[in-house]
This record gives C-alpha cells, structure tokens and sequence, in this order.
C-alpha cells in the first residue's frame, strides 16, 4: 500500500455527498507483551441463520423488485425479480436433493459471473449444498489445467455446471469424473451427457422446506480458494454464520444500504470473497440489485464496463485499483459517462490490492467535474478466510494506504514482528479452517483462536489510534539485506508503483542477502511506447523496453526516487524492465492480478542474477 504521508486537505475542498456511516471509533487495550487488541465500542447486532433468509425477506417485501440483471444477446437487460429467484432456488434445491450431494461432494462451478451461476448456488445454499466456484481461467487459460485438477482431486464434486460446453468443454473432458453429473446452459459438450440448466429445477415439495429448515450458522455455504497470491491456493471454509455476520458488520459501517437498498454495476468474479461473499452479500442482505458487468479491466474488455456505466447509474460502486485506472481515460474524455457514473454514487470502494495515490486523487477531481461534490472513497481490509471485510474505513482521508478500523464484533490483534505490527483477527466471521487441509488449519491461527492475516499494520496517527490503520505490507515478502537491514516490500512496492506511474504496471522486489535493492518490473508497454513515437505500432515488446529512450527516462526516474530514500531499505539500486508479462500457469500472477513476488523470483531467477552480475547487461539499468 502507499506508504507516502497524507496530503494536507484542502481549506476549502469540495463538499462530500451526503451518506450515512458507521462510527469512528476504537478501543485498544495494551498488552504487557507488547500486543494490543483493537475493537470496535459497537456491539454486533443479530445476524440471520442462513444467507437465505434475506432472500425469503425480500421475496416477501419486494417481490418484483430485479435481484439480479445481465445484458442478454440482444444487448436488452434481462432481469430476475426476488420473487423468481426464490421461487427457482427452491425448484433447483429439490432438484439437487436428489442427487446424494453433500459437503463430501459438492457443487463445483467452472464458469464465471451470470443468472443461471447465481441461481444454482442460491439453490444450493437454499438446500444445505456447499458450493464451489472456481476461477474460470483455470479452465480456459491454463495450459495444463493442473490447478483445476488439484482441486477437484481435493474436493471430489458430485455435480458441475458450467455455462458453455463449448468453451470449457476441454477442462469437462480432462478433468471431471465420468460418473459426475455436468450442468451446462448451452452448447453440449461433444461425447459427454448433461443436464440442460432449464431443466435442472422440479416442482418444490415438502422436502426442500425440510432441507432449508436445517440449514444452520454451522453449515458450509461454500468453498473458496485463496487467489495463490502469496502460495499455493487453499480451499477455505465458508460457513453461514460467517457471511451471514459479516453482513451485518458491514452494515453498521455502512449503514445507508439499510436506508437505499443498494444498485451496483459489478464485475468483481464471484470465486473471490470480495465478488462473490462481499458484493452478492450486500445486494441480497439489503434487497438490492446487482447489474452482472461482463467488462474487466483489461484493454479491450473495459469498454463493455464503461458502456453499462454509461447506462445504470450505481449508488455504489467497487473496483479494484486496476479498474479505477482502467477507467480514468474514459471519465476524463466522455463526459456522458462521467456525469451518469456521479449522479447518484454515495461510495466508492477499492479493494484486492494497493491503490496508487495518483488514481485516488484524480477520482475525486473527475466527481467534482461531474457533479460539484466529492464522493467518499473508501476501502476495508479482510481475506477470503474472515468473509471478508474485517476492518473498514468510514471517513475521508487523503491516504489511499489507510484501511481503517474493526467492524462490530471483531477483534483485532497487533503483535510486534521484526519491527512492524502483525495483524491477527478473531469474530464470527472467521473460518474454522481449510477443507481437507489440516496441516494449513494448524498454521493458520494463534494459541488464542486469532487467525495469522500475514499482513502488517501501523497507525495513522500514533497518537489518535481512531484516525485508523495504514497497510505496512505483507510480513511473508519482507526480507533481508546482507547488511541485516529489514526491506518492507510492501509500501516499497506500491512507493515505486506511485513514482514511476504511468509505466509500471507492477513490480517485484529483490535483494535478499544482496547489498542493495533490485527490482524486476511489468512496464505498461504501450506507455512506455510513448516515449518512443517513431517505432511501429506493432513493436515487439522486447523493442519497446530496451529502447535507449525508454532506459533513459526510468534511469532518470529512479534517480529521482533515489533522493527521496531514508536508506538502503528504500534505495532501489537496479532495475530491470521484462517483456514477458506474468504466467498464470507459474503460479506469477492470479486470475485477479495480483503479483506471487516469491513466485516470479523464484522463476525468473536468471534475471535476478543477470541484474546482481558483477558486469550486467546492457538492459539492466543502474544509478
């Protein structure tokens, strides 16, 4: 996270859009060890037994309101009330009864965000029926499907669905069991059998009540698998009393969604808890709706985002940091969207990885633009293992690195480690474990019941502890120099990131054991193209980043980044600009963009030692 020190606020800033929040408060108890214990003075409210009670609620309350919405082939919206949802999740759970399901064999989703995805697993939550979505690109990207078969080797489904037989009909062929049911919506896969997702349901009887009546807070809604961002993916534990809590958590930080039940435009995968724990959550908790967004934020997919935006005008609105950059170009140039997207958005919400202080600030100069106000920009701490959100921040700050402060009823534990504050958690929104994974359950928490994040924290304000949290990195990167001086990778990264924007895409750190800090760096390579106007559009990325030009500016820019350092922990020393962009396969990158920092040193340890030689290349640059 950006580590930089909060820009002073303006005397006369632009007013904040009105919006109710949660308190900013915190109350910390110092420890005789050193530790402290944070927690919020607000008492968690009652919490549902079941994520499906909200669903009941709505169905009731407001039958005809849209749960959910995707653009059909036509490009018109296609809507599902909560009336139909209830109806079909009680039709599809019945139906999925029948079939000797359980948490020994679940339901194991290849594809990614849609209707007929959200209406299984409402199914399947409605019936006591643990589900598993999967990250699609384990089926579709990868060349040797080698994640996907570990995990069903780990969790031995009993039923797969997919959305096209033809897209995921290699992962389907090559990796489900024969005996295993497949649910596809279209296109059949060639040589296997399937279920037409329009015929799965059946007409609800008694048994589907009974099945939902047993549905408890212990029950396991769902399974997900950590991103591999800094390992190998783990199947985590999602039972009903943990999203079901920490939707009311969310709630008394957020407590709007209460008063405006809540519109989103929203891509975020649904195998991730933030897309699929965090985003669902807060719809159907708060009988909302939710506009599936088929953009990402990737060249030539985020105009389908910006199209969708240009339309529905959310009331709040989550990307991750990428996103928001993906986006700047467009808020800038089309002032249609700019103006929609502000009409009538309370919050705007990053989360998943660092946000570059540039992109925040330039957000709110574009809501000013639009409408006359700022717009809350805020973000929440947690994982896939707390549900997520286990810290929130309510207030405005001018630092994007500030996470803020425990919701209602969690606790929060500080424990110095090496110089920084290790973070660990405890609440009813914890998992109980990992699926099948015992040896990481016994890693994973502390003598106390506390759940080890792996990340480390500071205060804002040492001295005003309610002021909140900064991200100080994640302890698991941070490393050694051979003078025994400790490198913070953390805010290191995000700090170059910031420096060097906008031709970074991402960076890794290096020098463990070495005597100063190296870096091996993504280049936006169509940035960095800019510098170079006379080569071809179609430059071969090698071309691009060892042009003299190109070399020449991120010398001059390291330089710069050189004086501001406080020693040789800040001081990076060399670099080296890569063409080949991270594998997902390698486990380099996860399907969300995140960076495996040992991952990419440990398979590109020829460049790390090709920018340490004692006569490097000419292409590793050095101040």
């Amino acid at each position: 996270m950006n580590a930089e020190p909060a820009r002073p606020i303006p005397s006369d800033p632009a007013p904040l859009r009105p919006v109710t929040l949660g308190v900013q408060d915190v109350i910390v108890e110092k420890r005789a060890d050193g530790s402290m214990l944070l927690r919020s003075p607000q008492v968690l409210g009652p919490y549902p037994a079941k994520i499906t009670e909200r669903l009941v609620y709505w169905a009731k309350h407001a039958p005809d309101r849209a749960l959910f919405a995707q653009r059909d082939a036509t490009g018109a919206w296609r809507t599902v009330t909560y009336a139909q949802a209830l109806q079909q999740a009680r039709a599809i759970g019945e139906a999925l009864l029948t079939r000797n399901l359980s948490a020994e064999r679940p339901i194991a989703i290849l594809s990614g965000n849609d209707i007929e995805h959200a209406l299984l697993a409402l199914g399947a939550l409605y019936a006591g029926i643990p589900h598993a979505p999967i990250s699609p690109a384990y089926s579709l990207v990868s060349n040797d499907l080698a994640r996907l078969r570990s995990i069903f080797e780990l969790i031995t489904p009993g039923l797969v669905f997919a959305a096209d037989g033809n897209a995921f009909g290699r992962a389907i062929q090559s990796v489900v069991p024969a005996d295993v049911d497949v649910v596809l919506t279209r296109n059949p896969t060639q040589g296997r059998a399937a279920i037409p997702f329009d015929k799965l349901g059946v007409t609800p009887t008694a048994a589907i009540d009974a099945a939902h009546d047993a549905v408890g807070p212990d029950t396991i809604a769902k399974f997900l698998f950590t991103s591999g961002s800094t390992g190998v993916p783990k199947c985590v534990i999602n039972t009903q009393r943990m999203w079901c809590a920490n939707q009311v958590m969310l709630q008394h930080s957020l407590p709007y969604f209460a008063e405006e039940p809540p519109v989103i435009v929203d891509w975020a995968p649904w195998h991730h808890t933030a897309g699929g724990n965090h985003n669902v959550g807060l719809v159907l908790h708060n009988g909302g709706t939710f506009y599936i967004d088929y953009g990402k934020p990737l060249p030539g997919a985020i105009e389908e985002t910006v199209r969708n935006l240009r339309e529905i005008a959310p009331t709040w609105y989550f990307n991750v940091p990428k996103g928001f950059e993906a986006l700047l170009p467009y808020l800038r140039s089309d002032e249609q969207l700019r103006k929609n997207f502000f009409s009538r958005v309370k919050m705007l919400w990053f989360a998943g990885a660092a946000l570059a202080q540039h992109v925040f600030d330039e957000i709110q100069e574009l809501a000013v633009q639009a409408c006359g106000e700022r717009i809350l920009f805020s973000t929440g701490f947690g994982s896939t293992e707390t549900a997520p959100e286990a810290l929130a921040r309510t207030w405005p700050t001018e630092n994007a690195a500030n996470m803020g402060l425990p919701t209602a009823g969690m606790e929060l534990k500080l424990v110095p480690n090496e110089g920084k504050l290790e973070a660990r958690v405890r609440g009813p929104n914890i998992t109980p474990g990992y699926w099948r994974q015992p040896e990481y359950t016994a890693q994973a928490f502390d003598e106390e019941g506390f759940y080890k994040l792996g990340d480390a924290f500071k205060f804002a304000d040492p001295n005003d502890p309610k002021q909140g949290l900064l991200f100080d990195g994640r302890t698991a990167e941070n490393f050694k120099l051979a003078t025994g001086t400790w490198v913070h990778v953390g805010p290191l990264r995000a700090q170059f990131v910031d420096a060097f924007a906008p031709y970074v895409r991402d960076v890794v750190i290096a020098g463990e054991g070495c005597d100063d800090i190296a870096v091996l760096v993504f280049p936006h390579i169509d940035a960095c193209q800019a510098l170079c106007p006379d080569l071809p559009a179609d430059a071969a990325p090698e071309r691009v980043v060892e042009d003299a030009r190109v070399c020449a500016h991120f010398t001059m820019l390291l330089e710069k980044m050189a004086r501001t350092s406080t020693g040789s922990s800040t001081k990076i020393c060399r670099a080296l600009l890569m063409a080949e962009p991270p594998s997902m396969d390698k486990g380099e990158m996860t399907d969300k963009g995140s960076i495996n920092q040992r991952a990419v040193l440990r398979d590109r340890a020829a460049l790390v030692d090709e920018v340490y030689a004692d006569a490097p290349s000419p292409r590793v640059i050095r101040i």
